[in-house]
């Protein structure tokens, strides 16, 4: 390969410092080990809680309404579903109205899981607000929210 089939220094360096992907993964990566630590002591993850809270609903939500506002694919959802499930968390039935579909119901136990994180959560997530110190959390929640 010439050195004219290559890409200097440079640009690696303007990909390195200007590229928002790799800055949203990078953060969210951090954030991820942030949330997974806090949640540690209850046994879940910050995907298992995100998903609890997504079922925290009066009517249950059918796999693809889910998958759609989680951003995941249904068959990453079926796997995380399974542990919830095994644990007793989460119920997956047939939908009584659609044999193909499936709906998502929250158990009792985990409610009572989601009662006891949410105040773990509300304490790290005002620590990580914290940390941002004015640089516009809602702001980034907004620009965010734009891209998706």
């Amino acid at each position: 390969m010439s050195k004219a089939d290559c890409l200097s220094l440079e640009d690696t360096h303007h990909v390195r410092d200007t590229c928002l992907c790799l800055h949203v993964q990078r953060a969210a990566r951090a954030l991820a080990r942030h949330f997974d630590e806090v949640m540690r002591p209850l046994g879940l993850t910050h995907g298992q809680f995100s998903l609890l809270m997504s079922l925290n609903r009066p009517d249950a939500p059918t796999l693809g309404r889910v998958a759609e506002f989680l951003a995941m694919d249904r068959t990453t959802l079926t796997a995380n579903l399974k542990l919830l499930e095994r644990r007793g968390l989460v119920n997956v039935a047939v939908d009584e109205n659609d044999r193909r579909s499936r709906r998502l119901a929250i158990t009792d136990e985990g409610r009572a899981l989601l009662v006891e994180a949410f105040p773990v959560w509300q304490r790290a997530h005002a620590a990580v607000e914290r940390r941002l110190r004015g640089q516009g959390a809602d702001e980034l929640r907004s620009a965010l929210k734009s891209l998706s």
